[in-house]
């Protein structure tokens, strides 16, 4: 009970943490004239992925590596097939944007990168699945990438406003910021404690608590954006927020992880790399292939239904 109480307030702590952090420094992006497109994509992003970052970082410097992938792949995947699921079957999601556009192809790479960086024994002929520094230090590469692609967006055009964002002065702006980290903090410190402790208590392995608990955990501010956008009919803020996190979480905060501590890979984690390879499909065949270019109710319950028949799965 301790053990889940713990867990529990450091949600609370992550995610009020995550939502100070978005708004301090949506408002300070605004302030410094960056396209409202370009605050859907990265400084959302990054302020949703947060959660991932903080729990990852004090997971990997504790020694808990299965916890680490296990919350990045978890995460990627509630994204696609939870979040875009349950947000299409509210309203149907069409991409609008150019930028999304680019997005969403570039969330696929993220995903088959991070396929080939693991597989050492099948490619490198090595004992074992291994994410070495050098492995991380390619993943911060292409988010350089990213980076410098969303830069020179910025310098193009205006886009439509960021759903629900609220104009702060300055340096409440940045107290907002040092508020949301502190949260981030502490919040990210407490989940990794109760995981590891009800993981050990109820017998699964770290691997599925990283895959289930933790990773919906971080990933509700996700959620409650990407929800919040498409009662507002955002829908393109809706795609933009969820693609543009997980190519923050495979590109940013797997890559710093791994270079503040190499792991090993569990081979039964090659199933969860797997399935967000598949959901990463599936995304960019109803986008680019499908009718509409949208996301529509029946191809979300698909989603929806995948990811209930996947937890079954690693949970059983």
């Amino acid at each position: 009970m301790i053990s889940l109480l713990i867990l529990i307030a450091g949600f609370v702590l992550l995610i009020f943490g995550a939502n100070k952090l978005v708004e301090g420094a949506s408002s300070l992006a605004s302030k410094l004239g960056i396209p409202d497109i370009v605050i859907g994509l990265t400084v959302v992003a990054f302020g949703t992925s947060a959660p991932e970052l903080v729990v990852n970082l004090m997971a990997a410097l504790n020694g808990n590596s299965e916890l680490v992938l296990g919350n990045i792949l978890g995460s990627n995947i509630f994204n696609v097939l939870g979040i875009l699921g349950i947000t299409s079957m509210i309203l149907p999601l069409k991409v609008k944007t150019d930028t999304t556009w680019l997005e969403i192809p570039m969330s696929l790479l993220a995903a088959v990168s991070l396929f080939f960086l693991i597989s050492d024994v099948n490619y490198d002929g090595a004992d074992f699945n291994f994410l070495s520094r050098t492995d991380g230090i390619i993943l911060l590469l292409f988010f350089s990438i990213f980076l410098v692609y969303n830069i020179k967006v910025s310098q193009n055009g205006t886009e439509e406003k960021v759903s629900g964002r609220i104009e702060l002065s300055t340096l409440k702006s940045i107290l907002y910021l040092l508020t949301g980290f502190a949260g981030l903090v502490v919040g990210g410190n407490l989940i990794v404690r109760g995981a590891v402790d009800i993981a050990l208590m109820i017998g699964l392995s770290e691997r599925v608590i990283g895959l289930t608990i933790v990773s919906i955990g971080t990933s509700l501010p996700e959620l409650a954006t990407s929800i919040a956008a498409v009662r507002k009919k955002n829908v393109d803020i809706a795609i933009g927020n969820v693609v543009g996190s997980n190519i923050f979480n495979i590109f940013f905060v797997l890559g710093v992880s791994v270079v503040a501590s190499p792991f090993r890979i569990n081979p039964d984690s090659l199933f969860d790399v797997y399935v967000n390879i598949l959901a990463g499909i599936l995304l960019f065949a109803f986008i680019f292939i499908g009718r509409g270019r949208q996301l529509v109710k029946w191809e979300g319950f698909l989603f929806l239904s995948i990811y209930i028949v996947y937890l079954i799965i690693i949970v059983s």
